[in-house]
């Protein structure tokens, strides 16, 4: 695995906003397959002098298992060039939101199996989860991609 070297830069606090009455969605995967995810917020930030948002989910499928696991799938102006095309992931806590702010660190941004094997039902990033600044911050492509 690549990934970009550390950098604070890429570490901010987000304003959360919450979506109450987010109806359950079939998230499209890689391999054709959906998965049922609902939208619980939002994240409003800063980057490269950049407002930008990014849509939190929660997976309904993990939910009886880690009801505080929150999802954020995201491409940026990395994608397809030096990070993996599909997007990339970040997962989050419900429990570090505090007083409706949240840290999110990019250096902790992964790729999903399907940057490294066919066959894998990784979800796709929604299209309002496409940002156009580069985050220059965690893992990076690896090798041909899938």
């Amino acid at each position: 695995m690549r990934f970009f070297a550390p950098n604070e830069h890429y570490k901010v606090v987000a304003t959360f906003t919450t979506t109450p009455d987010a109806k359950a969605f079939d998230m499209p995967t890689h391999s054709g397959k959906t998965k049922k995810f609902r939208q619980y917020g939002a994240l409003h930030f800063k980057i490269n002098d950049t407002a930008v948002q990014l849509s939190v989910y929660q997976n309904l499928s993990l939910l009886k298992d880690d009801e505080e696991h929150l999802f954020v799938p995201f491409t940026d102006a990395t994608s397809y060039i030096e990070t993996y095309a599909g997007g990339r992931y970040i997962d989050l806590s419900i429990k570090d939101i505090k007083s409706n702010k949240i840290t999110i660190d990019f250096n902790k941004c992964y790729n999903p199996y399907c940057a490294f094997a066919d066959g894998y039902n990784c979800p796709i990033p929604p299209v309002e989860n496409r940002l156009f600044v580069a985050i220059h911050a965690g893992e990076q492509l690896f090798g041909k991609e899938h």
